[in-house]
């Protein structure tokens, strides 16, 4: 079956189409069903993230399946058109490599897209959407973009302000789970800086903002506590990482705070993170001896350095990938041979049955069993030889040329040593 990968994703569409096209997780599994009941494919598979949705199909009716999504999504296939892209085979191949690597994400080489492929791997496989082909689609790249990662640097820089946060956080500080942070706000930026320092499992956590309760929806996602912006000045002394993003007008945390805080530590270093435009601490405060104050274009300045070590394996990686994609393809086409391989060896058992079924009559009537034997060989043979000589004597110049080149490397594998 054609292989078929039909999607748009951030450099293709804006937020509010991507937004419009999704398919919710919680709605994967469903999707595929009706999509595999519709009859325009064998096999399906859907990765829907914030930055792309992509349809992995195998069949041969590629409109059917964008009708269906379009129909899914609520709209028109015209309204679609300028932010789609559809690739076929050896490009639906390459592309998959691509998106599992992360060479193909908004972060350059993030790993986060390779869970969500294996997610929509395992929900293709547990809804009986995902046949051979595009089983064996997957493991491939999965097994690509492991390659990838740890044979260049494409995963090893910092790309993104959150991370940069934790790397500088981790050269103040030996161990983060030994630590406790303090998020002073709520906020995107917050969030995502939260879900990272959390990754590496700190001793405390804490979320203050003006609105408590918005504090406790992020303090309930990393298991830490809320409190309000007002109970910052009285705990600050009890975090040694304090990262804040508020969209306050003037600084919410002074150089005459920092100073008690740290005084009540005992001059315990303090990493603290201002990512805030404009600033949310003072910017005196980095004039301190125990304090490490990074601002937004601090943190701009690692991520950019990131982002060109990373761009320096891109060249290695897609060398990988080039190399991989004749192995996939390679397998492709030796499985579209499979019919024909069965159909002759079918035709070829049948020929033995009915020689076999026509000699034991024979043999049965009292016919010696030498010449029964032989000429049940001759007629084998005779059958055997019909089609391709036929086909030869048939051909066109071309053709016959490349018949005989087939027929004297069949002739190879003939054993007349018994």
């Amino acid at each position: 079956m054609p292989l078929h990968l039909i999607g748009l994703n951030h450099h293709t569409a804006p937020l509010a189409i991507r937004e419009r096209v999704a398919i919710a997780a919680e709605t994967v599994g469903s999707a595929l069903a009706t999509l595999r009941q519709s009859g325009a494919v064998e096999e399906a598979a859907i990765l829907s993230t914030c930055n792309r949705t992509e349809l992995y199909v195998s069949g041969h009716n590629a409109d059917s399946v964008l009708d269906w999504w379009m129909a899914h999504a609520g709209m028109s296939l015209d309204e679609a058109r300028p932010y789609l892209y559809q690739h076929t085979e050896q490009d639906a191949v390459r592309q998959a490599l691509r998106v599992a690597a992360g060479l193909d994400s908004m972060v350059l080489g993030e790993p986060q897209i390779l869970g969500q492929m294996k997610e929509a791997a395992r929900t293709a496989e547990q809804v009986g959407a995902l046949g051979s082909q595009l089983h064996r689609l997957f493991q491939h790249a999965f097994a690509v973009a492991k390659e990838i990662r740890s044979t260049t640097g494409i995963g090893e820089s910092v790309v993104s302000m959150a991370a940069a946060s934790v790397k500088l956080a981790e050269r103040i500080f030996d161990d983060l789970n030994e630590q406790s942070v303090l998020f002073v706000g709520a906020g995107e930026m917050v969030e995502l800086c939260a879900t990272h320092f959390a990754a590496c499992n700190p001793k405390r956590m804490a979320v203050a903002n003006r609105t408590v309760e918005r504090a406790n929806v992020l303090a309930q996602q990393i298991h830490g506590e809320a409190m309000r912006l007002s109970q910052v000045a009285d705990v600050l002394p009890q975090f040694d990482i304090v990262l804040s993003c508020t969209a306050s007008s003037l600084p919410i945390i002074g150089l005459g705070m920092v100073e008690r805080a740290i005084k009540t530590r005992r001059h315990r270093p303090m990493f603290m993170v201002d990512l805030a435009v404009p600033r949310d601490i003072e910017a005196e405060v980095a004039d301190l001896d125990d304090v490490f104050l990074y601002t937004v274009d601090d943190l701009a300045s690692v991520v950019q350095s990131g982002v060109a070590s990373r761009q320096a394996a891109v060249a290695e990686a897609e060398t990988i990938i080039a190399a991989r994609l004749g192995d996939f393809l390679d397998w492709h086409a030796r499985r579209a041979h499979v019919p024909v391989i069965q159909a002759f060896r079918d035709g070829a058992h049948q020929l033995r049955t009915q020689e076999l079924m026509l000699a034991r009559k024979r043999l049965q009537r009292g016919e010696p069993a030498e010449q029964v034997l032989e000429q049940m060989a001759t007629r084998l043979t005779n059958k055997f030889l019909h089609g391709p000589l036929s086909a030869m004597n048939k051909a066109e110049h071309a053709d016959r040329e490349q018949l005989q080149v087939a027929m004297r490397q069949f002739m190879v594998g003939w054993d007349t040593s018994e």
